[in-house]
């Protein structure tokens, strides 16, 4: 692969992966349109270069990652907490993942899936943007309890279908349970560090040979290093612009691309 569609690839993973609009499929329909074969190392390769994003996210939260470092050690009681619902909210998707890989690769990696996910959660948007306006009253991140941590770690399961966005299911989840904005965002960013994390060391474990085989340690490194620094960016914008203006861009910005690229589609121009 040209180190130039590595640079992009890592540029998209890291933009989309933490914004409510599914990273993986947007980097589906990227590999599409740079006419790339999709195939096992494909498939891991875009799975991977999360490890930039993460990265980005560890450096953002890094003193609720401290925190809860010292509750794991007995040292910080709002941070054993804490520990306890990302490691509750992490356990449904480690099992339905686990199950379920191989069947989610084969049916739902294509783009009329994607397309069908995108549209739905755009319009979900926009019918709740309303109630999911900026300034609405809710809990902190310390009233989180583990009922309400199985709840969004359930609801980040649906993200399994690519285009649905984990980052839109947990923050919608989180707001459901009762979170203000603010502690709905950082616990969907710190379940998505857990996840993400144990999402791409089984990938390395299960295709990282040949990944590294097809595509070489430079360009997999460049993925990385420009999905860290283009994530970064991402997050800081996103968290600023929610806590100002809400959701609502992301949904019309779903409903268009679903539009857009059902159009390419029909007319043949990417390849479903």
């Amino acid at each position: 692969m040209p180190y130039w569609q590595s640079a992009l690839l890592g540029v998209v993973e890291g933009l989309t992966e933490f914004l409510p609009v599914s990273s993986t499929s947007h980097l589906l329909l990227t590999q599409r349109l740079l006419g790339q074969t999709q195939d096992e190392a494909a498939n891991a390769y875009i799975i991977c270069i999360q490890a930039g994003a993460i990265a980005a996210v560890v450096g953002l939260y890094a003193r609720h990652l401290r925190a809860m470092v010292l509750g794991v050690l007995g040292r910080d009681l709002l941070g054993r907490n804490l520990s306890l619902n990302v490691i509750a909210g992490f356990v449904p998707a480690a099992v339905i993942g686990g199950l379920f890989d191989k069947k989610i690769e084969r049916y739902l990696f294509g783009l009329w899936p994607v397309v069908a996910a995108w549209f739905i959660g755009g319009v979900l948007i926009v019918a709740l943007h309303k109630r999911l306006a900026p300034g609405r009253p809710g809990r902190s991140l310390s009233a989180l309890t583990v009922r309400d941590a199985v709840l969004i770690g359930l609801a980040q399961c649906v993200a399994m279908w690519p285009g649905t966005s984990r980052s839109l299911a947990t923050i919608l989840a989180g707001l459901a349970v009762g979170l203000e904005m603010s502690a709905a965002v950082e616990f969907s960013f710190l379940l998505g560090l857990v996840t993400l994390s144990a999402a791409t060391a089984v990938k390395l474990l299960k295709s990282g040979a040949v990944m590294f085989q097809t595509y070489g340690a430079a360009s997999i490194s460049l993925g990385f290093a420009l999905a860290a620094v283009s994530a970064f960016v991402a997050v800081r914008w996103m968290v600023g612009w929610l806590q100002r203006r809400g959701l609502a861009v992301f949904g019309y910005y779903r409903i268009a691309l679903a539009a857009v690229v059902t159009g390419l589609l029909l007319a043949g121009r990417v390849a479903p």
